[in-house]
């Protein structure tokens, strides 16, 4: 395979990152997996829940992150990113269609007509579609058929997975980019990115879901047989446990910040009673003034917060019917989820005995990238995960039936929303 260089951008509430990579060009390569070139990132404003609300402010931010990746893989401008989407309200559903194929052995044309059916179904939508897969084919009702080309049947039949959001947040993303002079290769759906960088090639065959705990959201993907059959977001991330310790502690955002990271756990029984911690705590006077106060009152602001999104994201599951669809493996990723004790926490929220709808405990653990090569120690975090996916992204660019047109694939997502409202309005 011919050498090529990608671009990923994650366009995120807390921070923008920016890596390049390239892909291709060695022999043994089987997986074909990005070497990272370039890395930028740079505190995100303009930002609120992963939405864009000051235009301005976000493109400098998006342009001091690109800068900064294209320097260090050499100083050529990059053109085309692969950019995540964490916001619009998105919707998940799984619809079947099927095609009679008489009895014939099934042809690739046959695979063709049903998923033509399905794309049929796809244009009816009424939101910008992000992505549409088909996740299960099934020959005369019986499913499982995952290459069904070669095989007997009277009808195929296909289960499709649709992933849309509002189109809204995608034009404020795509205009942004236009005056950083970047063209919007592909939007992809954020924990959808972040489950391609985390979880390893069995978790996505067997049934996992991925629980992305950014700044301002956190956000939920679930897998199974090797595609994405569910996506989520809960308005609910790392900011909001910020806001507690500044608003408790009195404080200013940004050593609230320094205070969560340093200091902050999930488990009170974990912090030692008499541990101090000095803070500058903002006096009547608006001036800062220190002053030593226990560990524990910061873990007693903290706790609540995680395992009141935890409950949520429990909730969720429960409710999208995911434990009986994946199964009970959770992987956490995300800036937000290297909170200490997170992960200890997750495991008793997420045990039968934590609430009577969960009826049997969940596997949890931690995931950080690990799909790409060529990341330095400090962007190869959790917080990293959705800029690592990305690229993994770009470097298969999986089949979206919605695009499976001729010419399509060449195509911005400037003139496939151009097109969108010339088709709906």
């Amino acid at each position: 395979m011919r050498e090529q260089t990608i671009a990923a951008l994650d366009i995120g509430t807390s921070k923008i990152s920016c890596f390049i990579a390239r892909i291709g060009g060695h022999a043994g390569d089987m997986e074909n997996r990005p070497r990272v070139i370039g890395i930028g990132h740079q505190l995100s404003t303009g930002l609120k829940s992963g939405t864009i609300v000051d235009m301005g402010e976000s493109e400098i931010s998006i342009r001091s992150a690109v800068d900064a990746a294209e320097r260090m893989a050499g100083g050529s401008p990059i053109d085309d990113v692969y950019v995540n989407i964490s916001a619009g309200q998105p919707r998940s559903r799984i619809f079947s269609v099927e095609v009679d194929v008489a009895g014939h052995e099934i042809s690739q044309l046959d695979i063709d007509r049903v998923l033509s059916a399905g794309q049929k179904n796809i244009k009816a939508e009424e939101r910008f579609i992000l992505h549409s897969r088909p996740v299960n084919f099934s020959i005369d009702g019986v499913a499982g058929a995952r290459k069904p080309l070669g095989m007997f049947g009277e009808k195929l039949g296909v289960e499709i997975h649709l992933l849309t959001v509002a189109l809204s947040p995608l034009k404020n993303i795509q205009t942004c980019l236009n005056r950083c002079h970047l063209n919007l290769k592909a939007a992809v759906f954020g924990p959808y990115a972040s489950a391609l960088a985390v979880l390893v090639a069995d978790e996505r065959e067997l049934g996992t879901i991925c629980v992305d705990m950014g700044g301002g959201v956190t956000s939920l993907s679930a897998f199974r047989d090797n595609e994405l059959v569910f996506g989520d977001i809960i308005p609910v991330g790392g900011h909001h446990v910020t806001r507690d310790i500044a608003q408790g502690l009195s404080v200013s955002m940004e050593k609230a910040e320094r205070l969560k990271i340093l200091y902050g756990d999930c488990l009170s029984a974990r912090v030692p009673v008499r541990d101090q911690i000095d803070i500058d705590q903002i006096g009547e006077d608006g001036r800062e003034y220190g002053i030593a106060i226990p560990r524990s009152m910061l873990t007693s602001i903290v706790s609540p917060r995680v395992e009141e999104t935890l409950e949520l994201v429990r909730d969720r599951i429960i409710e999208a019917g995911l434990p009986d669809r994946v199964g009970r493996r959770i992987v956490f990723t995300g800036g937000a989820s290297q909170i200490s004790g997170l992960e200890e926490l997750a495991r008793k929220i997420f045990s039968a005995d934590a609430s009577p709808s969960v009826h049997a405990d969940f596997h949890v653990r931690s995931g950080r990238p690990v799909s790409v090569s060529g990341l330095a120690d400090a962007t190869a975090g959790p917080g990293f995960s959705t800029c690592a996916g990305l690229l993994n992204y770009g470097a298969t660019q999986p089949d979206e039936i919605h695009a499976r047109v001729p010419g399509s694939s060449g195509e911005g997502l400037f003139s496939q929303i151009r097109a969108w409202l010339k088709e709906n309005f």
